[in-house]
Parts: C-alpha cells; sequence; structure tokens
C-alpha cells in the first residue's frame, strides 16, 4: 500500500470506515470472552449532531474501541428516541406547510404522516455519527418506539398499575401551550428574563371609604386599597383571594375583609397566611390557584375556588371575562392599558425573574391543572439512592453523589401521560360511565370491563375507549439498557443474560435524574440489579466566553464542516483535549487545528522511519536510546492505564500525547536517527541505519498506533496497512489488534536520560543566545556530582548537541560558560572570554527562579492535607524536587562566590 507524502485525512476515513463495516468488526453477539457493553444515550430522532454529541460520544468510543483491543466482546448499541414532543412538533407544522390541520385528521392518518417523517429524517444523525469514527454494532440500531420496545412500556405501564404505583388524578402540571402537552420537571429549562413588576390596586369591599372620588395616595397602606404587585396581570381574573400575613401590622385593618379583582369587579376573601413574606413587595399576595404551584397548595389549604381562565394554547377562555380569545402575552399588555386606564395601576418597574421555558419547544411554560397519569417514584427511588451510596453505581465525578442525594431523597411523582399521538398509547380503556380499566389490548379490557359494568346489560368491545393520552418519552427510555436487549418479553433470553448489565454509560448531567436515576429504578425493578457500572458525566461544551453553545447565539460550528476540514481524528482529540469528567469544555476551534497537527507528526514521523534503509553489517550504536525509549514506554502505558482506570480521559489523551510528539518524535527518533554525507556532486545521501535499531523503531511504532488507535482510529489503520510492518490481513487490522502491556521500567535510566536532554537543551540554549551555528562542533566538560555514568550518553549528547569532546574535571573552568544538569556542573569553552558580569546577572537569576520553586514546593509539602491525600509516589517526587533543586542552588551560590574572587 502507497502512502501519501503528505497528511490528507479525508483521502483514507470513508476507506477505512467501509472496510471495518464490511468485515463486520463493530458486531458483537453473545460468545465466551468478557463482554464489554456501552448502550448510546438516545439521541432524539429530530436531531442532527451538536457539539455535545462529538464529545459524549468520542468518549463512548474511545472506550469501546479499548475494549476491543483488550480482547472482550465490545457491544455499542445504538438507536435514536422518539421524541413525542419534539416530533409531533415537527409533524404539525410540515403537515401545516401542505394545508393540514392535525385536528382535522384521524389519529391513525397523522401517525402515518409521523411514521413517513421518521423514515425521512430520523436517521440522520446516526450517520453522521459515522463521519466521526463511532464503532457502533449498526445492525443492532433500536428505537424506541420499535415494536418490541413499545410491547416492553406497554408491560411496565401494566405491571406498575398492577403494583399500585401508577394512578390518574387531577394535579397541577407543567403545561406547554405550544405542544398542548404537559411536561415534565426536568423538561422545564429556567431562564433568566426581563420583565415589568406591575403594582395594581385592589379596591377593599364595605369599607367606611366611600367617598372615591378622592384619587388614593401612593401608600399601600392607603385603606380604600391594597396594592399587590405581580409580573402577570393577565392572571387577576383568575384571582381567588388576597393573603397577608398574620403577623402584619400593616394589614390588621384588613382582616375579615373582602376586595375586588379590578376590572371585573369581583369579590374575593383577604385571607391571612404566614406563607406571605412580610419584606417581599408589598407584603400582599395574589392568589391564583389555577395559574401557580404555590397557589394552588395555598388554595387547598384555604379552600378556595379553581378558576382556569386560559386554553390549551394558552389564549384567555370564557371565564376570563374579558379578552376572551387573546393570546397570553398580548393580553398582559392590553390588561396593563385598562388597569391605568381604570386608576388601578399603581406603577411598573423593571424586574428580572426566572421563567420556565419548555425545553423542546422553548415555550414558555404555564403552571395548569390537569387530569394526568403519575407513577409513584418513592419506593423506587430508595434502592435506587442506595445503588448509588453504597458504590454499586459510581457517578464520575463523584462531586455528583450529593446533587443525585438531594433529587433522590426529594423525588416527586412522575407526570407520564402527554396529550400528543406520537408514542405509545397509554392502554388504559374508558367505560362509557367513565370508569376505567388498565389491559393490554382491547379484549384483555373488555373482560376487565365486564366485572365492572354491572349496570350495562349489553356492554360491548366497542364501548371502550382508550385513553388519547401518550406515555412519557423517557417512560420508554428508562427502559433502554434492558429493552434493546428484548429483556423485557424475554427476562431470560441469552443476549440480556450476556449483556446486562451495562458497563459504562456517558451522558451528560443534567439527565443525571429523570434518565440516569430512572434506569437504575428500572433495572432494579425488572431485573433486580443496576443497569450499569459507571457513569461518566461529560460537561457542556461552551464557546471561548464560556456561553453554551447554540444555534440561536449562531457559537456553534457544524462538527461536519470541522471533520471536513481538520479531520475526524483531529476533531475527536481537539474534543478530548480539554474536557475532564464533569466539567465544561471551553471549545475553540484551535483544539482541531491541534489535533490535526498532530496526525501530522504522526505521519512525517512514519515517512521518516519509512525511507531509512538498513545496512546489515552495521552494529548497533542506539542500545542505550532504545532502552530509554522502551522503559519510557513502560512508564507512560502504566500512566495512560492509570488514568483510564480513573475515567481520566484528558490526562490519558496528553500522556499519549507527550509520549508520542516529545518522547518518540522529538527525542528517540532524533537520537537514533542515521546521519548522512554530502556527495562528491554537491548531494545530500542518507546514511543506512543497522537492523536493530531498525526492527525496535518499527516494533515502538507499532506499540505507538496500537494506543493511538481508540483516539485517532483513522489515521492509525491507514498506517498499520502499510508494506514496512509486513504482512497485514483482515484479522490482523489495527481495530482489534491486541493492545500493548507494559512490564517494569528502569527508573534510574529514564532519570538519568531526562538530565541528559537537559544537557542537550542547555547546550542548544547557548547556541542561540551566542548566534553559534548547530554545525560548528563545541567541546563539553563536566564536573560530576551525581553518580550518572556520562561515558553510555556520549554519543546521543555528541549528535544531539554536536559536541565532539565530552571530558570529565575536577574543578571549574574559567572562561567557560556553565550551565547545571540536575547536581552537575557543566562547562562550554568558548573562542570568546565570558563576562564575568553577564555571568552573574544570569546566575542571579536562576537562584532567584530556584528560590521561587523551593516555595511553590515547600508549601506542598509543608500543607498537611497534601500530605494526608496526596498519593506517596507523589510526596516522594515532590521531596526529590527539593532535594535536586537545593543541590542546584548550593552549587549556583558557590559559583557566585567564584566570581566575586
Amino acid at each position: 500500500m502507497s502512502i501519501s507524502k503528505t497528511y490528507q485525512p479525508r483521502e483514507f476515513e470513508d476507506k477505512w470506515y467501509s472496510y471495518w463495516l464490511q468485515h463486520k468488526f463493530f458486531a458483537s453477539v453473545p460468545d465466551d470472552r468478557e463482554p464489554y457493553t456501552i448502550v448510546i444515550p438516545p439521541p432524539n430522532v429530530t436531531g442532527v449532531l451538536h457539539m455535545g454529541h462529538m464529545l459524549n460520544n468520542t468518549i463512548q468510543d474511545v472506550l469501546i474501541r479499548r475494549a476491543r483491543m483488550k480482547g472482550k466482546n465490545a457491544c455499542w448499541v445504538p438507536g435514536t428516541d422518539h421524541a413525542s414532543i419534539a416530533t409531533e412538533a415537527k409533524v404539525v407544522a410540515m403537515l401545516k406547510e401542505q394545508g393540514v390541520n392535525k385536528k382535522d385528521l384521524p389519529r391513525e392518518e397523522f401517525l402515518k404522516y409521523a411514521w413517513e417523517w421518521k423514515e425521512k429524517y430520523g436517521g440522520i444523525i446516526l450517520e453522521q455519527l459515522k463521519k466521526l469514527g463511532a464503532s457502533c454494532d449498526w445492525d443492532r440500531t433500536a428505537f424506541t418506539m420499535d415494536p418490541h420496545m413499545s410491547e416492553a412500556v406497554i408491560d411496565t405501564f401494566i405491571h406498575l398499575y398492577k403494583k399500585g404505583w401508577i394512578y390518574r388524578g387531577i394535579r397541577m402540571v407543567n403545561w406547554d401551550p405550544q405542544g398542548k402537552t404537559a411536561v415534565s420537571d426536568e423538561e422545564v429549562i429556567r431562564k433568566e428574563v426581563n420583565q415589568k413588576l406591575y403594582y395594581i390596586r385592589y379596591q377593599v369591599s364595605s369599607t367606611k371609604y366611600q367617598d372615591h372620588s378622592e384619587q388614593p395616595n401612593d401608600s399601600i397602606l392607603d385603606s380604600s386599597y391594597l396594592t399587590i404587585a405581580t409580573t402577570r396581570p393577565e392572571t387577576i381574573m383568575a384571582d381567588s383571594a388576597i393573603c397577608i400575613n398574620p403577623n402584619d401590622e400593616r394589614y390588621v385593618h384588613l382582616h375579615g375583609k373582602k376586595v375586588l379583582v379590578p376590572l371585573i369587579n369581583r369579590e374575593i376573601p383577604v385571607i391571612l397566611d404566614d406563607y406571605v413574606a412580610m419584606d417581599f413587595g408589598t407584603g400582599c399576595l395574589k392568589v391564583t390557584p389555577a395559574h401557580d404551584l404555590n397557589d394552588y397548595q395555598l388554595g387547598q389549604k384555604h379552600n378556595l375556588p379553581v378558576i382556569d381562565i386560559l386554553n390549551d394554547d394558552g389564549s384567555l377562555n370564557d371565564k376570563a371575562q374579558i379578552l376572551v380569545g387573546e393570546d397570553r402575552f398580548a393580553a398582559r399588555k392590553k390588561i396593563a392599558v385598562m388597569l391605568d386606564e381604570a386608576g388601578s395601576l399603581e406603577k411598573t418597574e423593571d424586574y428580572k425573574s426566572q421563567v420556565g421555558f419548555s425545553e423542546r419547544t422553548n415555550a414558555v411554560i404555564e403552571p395548569k391543572l390537569s387530569m394526568q397519569w403519575f407513577c409513584k417514584m418513592e419506593e423506587m427511588a430508595k434502592p435506587a439512592l442506595d445503588a448509588v451510596l453504597n458504590g454499586e453505581v459510581n457517578l464520575i465525578p463523584e462531586k455528583f453523589i450529593n446533587t443525585y442525594r438531594h433529587w433522590m431523597e426529594n423525588v416527586r411523582d412522575w407526570n407520564i401521560s402527554r396529550q400528543l399521538w406520537w408514542g405509545q398509547q397509554i392502554p388504559a380503556w374508558y367505560l362509557p360511565d367513565g370508569q376505567f380499566v388498565v389491559a393490554k389490548t382491547r379484549e384483555e379490557a373488555f373482560e376487565e370491563a365486564k366485572k365492572l359494568a354491572t349496570k350495562y346489560s349489553q356492554l360491548t368491545v366497542n364501548d371502550l375507549t382508550q385513553e388519547e393520552d401518550v406515555v412519557d418519552t423517557w417512560f420508554s427510555s428508562w427502559l433502554w439498557p434492558i429493552s434493546v436487549f428484548n429483556g423485557i418479553a424475554e427476562p431470560d433470553n441469552p443476549e440480556i443474560k450476556y449483556y446486562y448489565p451495562t458497563n459504562d454509560l456517558v451522558t451528560a448531567p443534567e439527565i443525571l435524574f429523570f434518565w440516569v436515576a430512572r434506569m437504575i429504578m428500572a433495572g432494579q425493578e425488572w431485573r433486580g440489579e443496576v443497569p450499569f457500572k459507571n457513569v461518566y458525566l461529560t460537561g457542556i461544551v461552551r464557546d471561548k466566553l464560556g456561553r453554551k453553545m447554540s444555534k440561536s447565539l449562531g457559537n456553534s460550528p457544524d462538527p461536519l464542516d470541522l471533520i471536513e476540514k481538520y479531520g475526524a481524528d483531529g476533531v475527536r482529540i481537539g474534543m478530548l483535549r480539554s474536557s475532564p469528567a464533569g466539567n465544561d469544555l471551553m471549545f475553540d476551534e484551535e483544539h482541531c487545528k491541534w489535533g490535526s497537527s498532530f496526525g501530522n507528526k504522526i505521519w512525517n514521523a512514519f515517512l521518516l522511519v519509512k525511507g531509512w534503509q538498513v545496512d546489515d553489517s552495521l552494529t548497533c550504536t542506539n542500545r542505550v536510546a532504545i532502552e530509554w525509549f522502551e522503559s519510557r514506554f513502560s512508564q507512560a502505558l502504566t500512566e495512560i492505564e492509570d488514568n483510564f482506570s480513573q475515567y481520566r480521559m484528558s490526562e490519558a489523551l496528553m500522556s499519549t500525547y507527550k509520549l508520542v510528539w516529545d518522547d518518540f518524535c522529538a527525542w528517540y527518533l532524533e537520537m537514533i536517527k542515521p546521519g548522512g554525507q554530502v556527495t562528491a556532486d554537491g548531494i545530500f545521501k542518507q546514511l543506512p541505519t543497522d537492523r536493530e535499531t531498525h526492527t525496535r523503531t518499527i516494533k515502538f511504532f507499532e506499540d505507538i498506533l496500537k494506543i493511538l488507535h481508540p483516539f485517532m482510529p483513522f489515521i492509525t489503520e491507514e498506517l498499520w496497512h502499510d508494506e514496512l510492518f509486513g504482512e497485514r490481513g483482515i484479522k490482523d487490522s489495527c481495530i482489534v489488534a491486541q493492545l500493548p502491556s507494559y512490564g517494569e521500567f528502569n527508573t534510574q535510566l529514564l532519570s538519568d536520560t531526562e538530565v541528559v536532554k537537559l544537557i542537550i537543551t542547555q547546550i542548544r540554549n547557548i547556541r542561540n543566545s551566542k548566534q553559534i551555528s548547530p554545525k560548528e562542533a563545541l567541546t563539553l566538560a563536566v564536573k560530576v556530582n551525581s553518580k550518572i555514568d556520562y561515558s553510555s550518553y556520549g554519543a546521543i549528547i555528541g549528535k544531539l548537541g554536536n559536541i565532539n569532546q565530552l571530558d570529565v574535571v575536577s574543578d571549574k573552568i574559567g572562561g567557560a560558560i556553565s550551565f547545571l544538569a540536575q547536581t552537575d556542573e557543566f562547562f562550554v569553552p568558548l573562542n570568546e572570554s565570558v563576562d564575568p558580569d553577564a555571568e552573574k546577572i544570569r546566575l542571579e537569576k536562576e537562584v532567584e527562579y530556584l528560590q521561587g520553586f523551593l516555595k511553590s514546593v515547600n508549601s506542598k509539602l509543608t500543607n498537611e492535607r497534601f500530605i494526608q491525600n496526596a498519593k506517596p509516589e507523589i510526596i516522594e517526587t515532590e521531596r526529590r524536587k527539593k532535594a535536586d533543586a537545593e543541590a542546584k542552588l548550593a552549587i549556583i551560590t558557590k559559583g557566585l562566590q567564584d566570581l566575586a574572587g
């Protein structure tokens, strides 16, 4: 296979993805290997790939590819969520464009349109994930309304109903006027909104002040009026009472009184309750039980009437008496004018407050009393909380445990019904008298209904009417880890027994409660065990200014455009570069550019090695370099494995990056690179290398491709199949290559080589500062205070520093530039004399730096918390740093004394 001279990922990405698919590398069936299973958080069928998906699915793919390369039976199950509210909104909008109103269609015909829409658009996001390199088992692609998955939802509903955990009742819910359905608390996004605070006067009824020709003053103590402050003047027609604190001395005169609702003059009582904060607003609260949850609870306590003045679409109904049919926000503006004209609007103020918006339609949520179906959560929540607290399920990072505990200890019953047609229709069947039965089919419902319908002697199956509502989409996705393996209908089938529980779940913190927690509940209820062992919670992808990426802000790049520009590998590691679990990622396109540059570095390093010729007559002179990199490779593998074991994905990537870019490319290849010579005709000719160096270097490169593959699957597979590595069969592909194992590493060799690298860096710095050509050979002398045998490293120092002579001396060399490498003092004699003053300034700067460094190290070593919590090897590293710095400081201080004479 011929490798291009330049790194062009577009030339091979589609090729290798097709190759992996063709040869079923992503496919999984139960066998005798250890399973490793991930179920994808199913994206909405309405969705397209965004940066959050990119991060989430890159992490999943890295985990699944590593498991595959460790010899596990890796199974990554993809799929999509039917997204009741969002999809129905899309279909309704599509029909509207065609001049069709949903109200004019029977349910079956609407669903036919919905399925057509899903087949046309529902798979877009999964196809986009393939561009990223996602190695899902696409033959297992699931959809939450697949027949067996819908059956699982219905069975679950019936199961929980029979346990008494599902019930029907009128409750205050979050109402989406655009979607015309209830939504859960978790689907309400709170946003700070600029509003107006309206101060409205309510006239006190039957007081001694009857001369209303006198204008009331501005005081809230005016005995003819009381004033309330509200952001929602359009709801005053639904007021049932005014509430004051019984301890508020300002309003004692209003105890037992009634007031008139402005504009409609309906009389309502003044009630007393210490719920009202005396120091907030005017201290008077309008109570509107139909349109506020707290007001509803207050109304229940005081037995107040509930007056619902809003239609399902948010417009005012007949109970409002005025502005009937007007949209709630249009009515707000008009009522403000009407109140002002009636003398009932005291003033308005600018005001900021939190307002709930529907996550699906972005409509402002209305609190609304509605007949709904609910699922009791308290009994299921406790074991799900215990599972996290006792470590059966690990939340990563652990900081989310307290948040999880708070939610689970304060869990509310789950409103599971949605006023939609797209979704699983609730299996409840109504008799003509309003009674209902819950059953899987109409026929089963009829048998149950006959037991209830004693007064219906001629009840027929057609007399039953099925509940119109569907269940909440999350009521299907909470079964996801079970239902993708058909574990509800067939609880003992081979697949559910092999793949369940799954291993890792990668998802966003914002769905920790209404998806992750509920999956744990469902797993314990149906299988008696948790559905996964680890939950990796990603952060939010934000822009450089810290804003959450969104289409509305225009700050979110198109992921496919990034892939086109930088390659999938570049985007993948660009996303992972700085995205630790649970922390937000401040995305910058430069991350992807950095990723692409890394790919280019790997490509060029490969071309360099591929271009070397081998002379079998040569003996190996690079054994120190080879032994060093072998130890460094083992050390890096230990770091990488440790990072992965703790789900430190970014750190694992950076450990890999440093090994490849710094240690392999910048140092090892330079140490062993064969030299060259200029021929008589002026042409540079590369000299050959020896067989041992060549063989070992190719093996190193092969192992590097293996550890890089989970992060950068495309470039690694492309290079892997080059002839440099010999003949490769299909079964030898990089995607299934065994990850290298790590052994012991020589810490002394690693430490000594770091000193050698420092020496070479210092020599290069001297060349730069003195403008000495890299081609000009220098001599070097060393006053050894350590146990390093520099004769072993002479060839490396000579080659990379262009040093033609290395001498060991017992004392300082006058007239030479000196520098320290750990505790050893080096001297570079130059033809020119060294300026004592300049040398003094240089050494004083080094003293200043070392003193600051020592202060930093000492602050750690004297910190009790650090000593108690840090790993022993980290503490030992800090102690070594301290000892090295103190030794250097002593040598430099001695040098300064020598300069002073």
